[in-house]
């Protein structure tokens, strides 16, 4: 079993119609590069540091994937959407990991 990679993204939505567009354009990214949600959105506790009022996790098959994912023309996209319109504000890791 080889690790795997994982997005680690925590997002404030400021206009949420808006954010709809992002959604809908960052999907040929994540089929292109075989993206699986394991969280997205949903209640959560904050026991440590700071939060935001949305979590998502996505798996790829490789932690290479998961960073040509990001960095890809499809990405780009989706992410000038979201960050050049003032639609979202988000913190945002790339880890290699081992999932279940």
């Amino acid at each position: 079993m080889s690790a795997k990679g994982y997005w680690i993204g925590r997002v404030d939505v400021h206009d949420l119609e808006a954010y709809k567009d992002y959604v809908e354009a960052n999907a040929a990214a994540f089929e292109k590069y075989g993206a699986k949600f394991l969280v997205r959105g949903g209640q959560f506790e904050n026991p440590e540091g700071t939060s935001r009022a949305r979590n998502v996790v996505l798996e790829f098959e490789s932690y290479d994937k998961a960073i040509e994912c990001y960095h890809s023309d499809e990405y780009k996209k989706a992410l000038d959407i979201r960050t050049k319109t003032g639609v979202s504000e988000a913190d945002m890791v790339i880890v290699e990991g081992w999932g279940g």
